[in-house]
């Protein structure tokens, strides 16, 4: 493989990236969706499609993985395929969070919620938008955008806190609603994860930029 040939192929490997990028925000946005409007089919679909999200995972390992045993990339090269490996094992796990939240609907299932969505759906657009953000400071090295958004998952982390507290003070003041209480709090346990593994791939665009590795996401809360 000539080095014209090589680089290309890492160019295709980044563009795979954003693809399963785009497929996982989309899945995390219907996931909420679904949930708000009650609608238990998108769910399913949801868990459905998951699949696609994981076979993309291994397609790309197995692109990386063929990559470093033929070419024997040198220090920055792989430091890139290195991190993709590590980018995609976080975007599959924020698939399955998104399919953990369709599961959630779908154990709701006709029960009305126990309060109306407002803080849940302000964690997931938080978390979308460090999502797509941190993909083009993938694509571009921009190792200031990715520290940022580092530092914005604590306002994720305050909003899980608030309905935490939210959830626990309904359930002690009507403990019929315990299990209904609970499914929510589990949605906003997945969102709030999401966005950790966000910053995990912010942190990997540091360590490919500058070969240092760095504990960005030390939350305050």
């Amino acid at each position: 493989m000539t080095r014209n040939v090589y680089h290309k192929a890492l160019e295709n490997l980044e563009d795979e990236v954003l693809k399963m990028g785009d497929m996982v925000a989309l899945a995390i946005k219907k996931s909420v969706e679904a949930l708000q409007k009650r609608d238990n089919d998108a769910s399913k679909e949801i868990i459905k499609d998951d699949f696609h999200i994981n076979k993309k995972r291994f397609e790309i390992e197995e692109k990386c993985i063929s990559l470093i045993a033929t070419q024997q990339p040198m220090a920055v090269d792989l430091r890139i395929l290195t991190s993709i490996l590590s980018i995609v094992t976080d975007l599959e796990r924020m698939g399955d969070h998104a399919e953990g939240i369709a599961k959630i609907s779908l154990l709701i299932g006709e029960e009305p919620l126990v309060k109306p969505l407002i803080d849940i759906p302000r964690m997931a657009e938080l978390g979308l938008s460090m999502l797509e953000r941190c993909l083009k400071a993938f694509i571009n090295r921009d190792i200031e955008t990715a520290r940022q958004i580092c530092n914005e998952d604590d306002q994720v982390d305050a909003l899980h806190d608030q309905i935490y507290r939210e959830l626990l003070l309904l359930m002690l003041g009507n403990p019929k609603i315990i299990h209904g209480a609970t499914y929510l709090t589990w949605v906003s346990h997945n969102l709030e994860r999401i966005a950790d593994r966000v910053t995990n791939i912010a942190e990997r665009i540091v360590y490919m930029a500058t070969g240092k590795i760095v504990e960005l996401n030390v939350s305050k809360y």
